[in-house]
């Protein structure tokens, strides 16, 4: 899912390729997911004999709406039960790594 998410769908083989699994169980998954709501396959625009795999519009609305405020309550939560000297601590460190990630 993490892989089609950021993309405008892909062929099966592309998926299975980037997802370093064999065709047969990249096929498995997507007959799975698909079942569930979660993929669709669409017709390939260039080429009508090839189909795309792509997330349906509920999993991109959840990735776009609900996911970013799901993987931050957590580091929020452990913000606040942090120690003023604790937090001090974390916001220099994520200073030197945004300074080491070339973020100045």
């Amino acid at each position: 899912m993490q892989i089609l998410v950021g993309v405008d769908g892909l062929s099966l083989k592309e998926l299975s390729r980037r997802a370093e699994l064999a065709h047969s169980t990249v096929s498995g998954i997507v007959d799975r997911l698909e079942k569930r709501g979660l993929v669709a396959r669409q017709p390939d625009r260039k080429d009508g004999r090839f189909s795309r795999i792509v997330v349906t519009d509920p999993v991109r609305n959840f990735v776009r709406d609900r996911l970013p405020e799901l993987t931050m309550q957590p580091l929020i939560a452990a913000l606040r039960r942090a120690k003023p000297r604790e937090r001090t601590k974390i916001f220099v460190g994520l200073r030197a790594l945004r300074r080491a990630l070339g973020g100045d």
